[in-house]
This record gives C-alpha cells, structure tokens and sequence, in this order.
C-alpha cells in the first residue's frame, strides 16, 4: 500500500541462502513513538492535535478500506508518529481482503478495541468493525484512558452497553445466530447515556462523531466519507 498515512515498506532483507533460512526481515520507515505512549505521557495535548491525528488516521483508513482491505487490528500502539505529529497506521498482520462469501474469523482486534459483532462471534462482518475501533481509540485520546477496559468478553459486553444502551431487536438484526440474539436479550438491561453530558471536557463535535461511531448495530454506524466530512 503506498499512502503517506500508512507505514511504509523500505526495503526486504532476504537471506544469504534461500533454500535454507528461518527469517525475513522487513525495514520500515522509521518513526519515533506511538500513539499508546503518547496518551500515556504527561504530554499535554490540544484539540488541534487531536483533530489532526483523527484527520490522518481516518485518511489512512479510507485509503486502506478502498482497497478492500479491513485492518481488523485498530488499536493506539498501532498508529505510529514521529516528531511533526505526522500518523501512520501499521501492524497489518491480521488484514485481510473483504469478500461476500467467506466467513471470516471472529477473533481478531485487541478485546478493548473489538466491535460488539466481534464479541457476539459474527464471522461474517464488514469495514464497520475498523470504525467502531476507530470511536474507541478517538474517546481514548480525548479523555486520556480507555473507554471499555474489559476483563473478558462478557464484561466488555457490559461496559459496552453501559455506555451506548442496550440494543433493541431491530438493532440485533444483524446477528444471524438465534443463541447470539437470546444472549445480547438476557444480559443486564441498560439505558444509552447522554454523550454530551458523559463526556463534557469534549466539544459538542468531537462527542457527536463519537456516538456516530459507536453504534451497536454495525448498519447504522457513520460509514465511508461521512466520517472526514464529520469533523470536530
């Protein structure tokens, strides 16, 4: 891939004797931190520098998801920069190519990144599960810490919910499993909080376009252009 918002490949190191070796080693573009690192530092951080990060990282993502590609492995430490703030994303060993017909593997993303299509163990998903990682990392830099820090599956479920409501049926029509609908029913009832409110060091923007992006059906997130149109 060859965009200014995605790491770059420089060169491949092949070994000295290609009937008998055990490692290739790929050079990258060398950048100075990463985005885990930075929301962790006492560095302070300012709404233009997290409109540009979102700005090169939804960039980026475009580019990659108009190739046919889901990243499906969106998280902070996988967004590098260096010292002019410029973003790339990295990490692609758990992309792969979309496709209508194949059933896909359900366990990918780091879990406190992970779409709830993912937790429900959905094996047919969509560019959508790159965008609900996308709503997590955003929250995560404007408040400075995780949004859903599960502890496993069930209680990252929760925090889910807890947060954006719990779906209503028409919302799990995208669960083609009965046992998935029954379970996501059964589970602890509640109501979606005021984002505004929740969220009140943000800008009425920044908190729009983040409960435009964490929705629990993937069919009505915010998709494609909408989302650099949809700034903050």
């Amino acid at each position: 891939m060859d965009h200014e918002n995605i790491i770059a490949i420089k060169d491949i190191i092949r070994p000295p004797q290609k009937e008998n070796f055990n490692d290739v080693y790929i050079v990258y573009e060398l950048m100075d931190t990463d985005l885990h690192q930075i929301i962790r530092s006492n560095q302070p951080l300012t709404d233009d520098h997290c409109r540009y990060f979102l700005y090169q990282f939804l960039r980026g993502l475009k580019y990659v998801h108009s190739a046919n590609v889901l990243h499906r492995d969106l998280k902070p430490s996988n967004l590098l920069l260096n010292a002019n703030c410029d973003l790339k994303i990295a990490d692609f060993g758990l992309a792969r190519t979309t496709s209508e017909t194949d059933f896909m593997t359900e366990y990918v993303v780091t879990r406190w990144y992970r779409a709830p299509e993912l937790l429900l163990n959905c094996s047919e998903y969509t560019a959508a599960i790159d965008i609900w990682s996308v709503g997590c990392i955003l929250g995560e830099i404007l408040t400075r810490e995780p949004l859903f820090p599960g502890k496993d599956y069930v209680h990252q479920l929760r925090l889910i919910t807890e947060l954006i409501g719990s779906p209503d049926d028409p919302s799990l029509g995208f669960l083609r499993s009965d046992n998935a609908r029954r379970y996501v029913r059964q589970l602890p009832q509640y109501p979606r909080q005021n984002f505004a409110a929740r969220f009140s060091n943000m800008s009425s923007g920044a908190a729009d376009l983040l409960e435009k992006m964490l929705v629990f059906d993937p069919n009505r997130r915010i998709t494609g252009k909408m989302r650099l149109d949809a700034g903050f």
